[in-house]
């Protein structure tokens, strides 16, 4: 079962950033602007943060196995409609699909490995089962690019074929004893305000452009979003079995994860967006070149792994967050002299430091999350950490987009994205020095 949910998990990733590298080309095959593609990135992203919830009651209704058989036939299905698709609303469609397919397949992984680790082993659990997937980005840009450079992009999610057909057949051989499912009602009323909240918002941010924006359009919809969102949160705290259990906050540890922690995934997943527009609009390089260079952030994310679990232990995971949101600040002031004609060598050590900060911050986020929280809250809080990390994800390649096409500048979009992961510090000091001390197994 854990190679089965690694491979998941491979899939999963290798197709949220595998796209990267391809975004130029697609979007001249589909006739649209390449910053445009974002929003297919997006749809995918903000439909997963959505239906985590929903997976669950899935799951509690019709069963583990057939939740999960279904997710990974959904999402395999889904990305040879993908690579069908011949305009940008069809393949936006598609994705949405995928999302559906993603949602189910999330969580199962995460919260298995949550319900069968005791607190000490908590930190070692999560690297392990982090392993599998951090090679995906490594691979994905290269393979991307390569694929974009001398083939067609629509093969690119045709690669998923191979990959669901093998987890399908794992699965239906080792998914089984599962407990009787659960007759529960489903929050109909807090599904559809946040997925129309969040959809409407998303949709109202890809109308604003450098010029010609119909600012009436985007208000409403803005607006509209707001209120959709506010009475989202209204009927998610009134409600007797709601779609997120928001009670679960008042862990302290988790709530500052879910906060600093969602504005820290905002602003990494933003970066691999952006450097294969630059490298290859600016930069005219191909994109091969491109995912190549790329594929640098994510080897520094991979190779800093094994040090992450001793730093947290020698230092805590307080100061760990302290240290590597001030040194990230820092990296995007790096990030932002980025330039034509800087050496390559060069570029690739400043990728190869953001991707290791990435990774030390993104490790430690997740170790806190869960450290203080015990019994069947555990459940509410994967759920709700999990949709909210897939919501920021979403939200950072869509803000991305946005301040670019205002700024038509990649040095002040990543300016901008350094002031926002310096928001993170203020809630880093708000934790206590000994937090999540027991699961890192640091000396208070």
């Amino acid at each position: 079962m854990a190679l089965l949910v690694a491979g998941v998990f491979f899939m999963q990733i290798l197709d949220a950033t595998i796209i990267t590298p391809a975004i130029p080309v697609m979007g001249e095959s589909l006739g649209v602007p390449p910053v445009d593609i974002n929003v297919a990135i997006s749809a995918y992203l903000v439909t997963v943060a959505v239906l985590i919830p929903v997976s669950g009651w899935l799951a509690d209704r019709f069963g583990a196995r057939r939740v999960f058989l279904a997710a990974i036939l959904i999402f395999t299905l889904a990305s040879v409609g993908c690579a069908a698709s011949t305009t940008l609303p069809m393949l936006v469609a598609t994705r949405i699909l995928q999302g559906v397919g993603g949602a189910m397949m999330v969580p199962v992984g995460r919260l298995a490995v949550l319900r069968h680790s005791s607190k000490s082993d908590l930190v070692r659990a999560i690297a392990l089962l982090t392993w599998p997937a951090l090679t995906a980005p490594v691979v994905a840009p290269v393979l991307g690019g390569a694929i974009a450079t001398v083939g067609s992009w629509r093969w690119i999610f045709l690669i998923n074929l191979p990959i669901g057909i093998v987890g399908f057949l794992l699965a239906l051989k080792l998914i089984r004893g599962e407990p009787a499912p659960q007759r529960r009602q489903l929050d109909w009323r807090g599904t559809l305000a946040l997925g129309l909240g969040l959809g409407i918002g998303l949709i109202a941010l890809e109308h604003i452009r450098i010029s010609g924006t119909d600012w009436l359009r985007v208000g409403l919809g803005m607006a509209l979003a707001v209120l959709l969102l506010g009475g989202a949160l209204w009927h998610l705290l009134r409600a007797a079995d709601p779609l997120v259990q928001l009670r679960v906050l008042r862990v302290r540890t988790l709530r500052i994860t879910v906060s600093a922690g969602s504005l820290y995934r905002l602003v990494i997943t933003a970066v691999p967006f952006l450097l294969p527009l630059q490298f290859q609009l600016e930069f005219g390089w191909s994109p091969f070149a491109a995912g190549l260079m790329v594929a640098a952030l994510f080897m520094g994310n991979l190779t800093i792994k094994p040090i992450t679990t001793p730093l947290m232990r020698r230092l805590g995971i307080r100061n760990v967050l302290w240290f590597n949101g001030l040194a990230s600040v820092a990296c995007f002031g790096l990030l932002a002299l980025l330039e034509p004609g800087m050496p390559v060598a060069v570029i690739a050590v400043i990728l190869y430091i953001s991707g290791a900060l990435r990774s030390i911050g993104f490790t430690a986020y997740n170790s806190l999350a869960f450290a203080d929280v015990h019994g069947d809250d555990l459940t509410h809080a994967n759920t709700l950490n999990a949709s909210v990390q897939e919501l920021a994800a979403g939200l950072g390649v869509a803000l991305a987009a946005l301040v670019v096409s205002l700024l038509t500048s990649y040095s002040l979009t990543y300016l901008v994205l350094g002031a926002v992961m310096a928001v993170t510090l203020i809630e880093t000091l708000r934790l206590p020095r000994n937090a999540g001390s027991h699961v890192s197994g640091a000396q208070n």
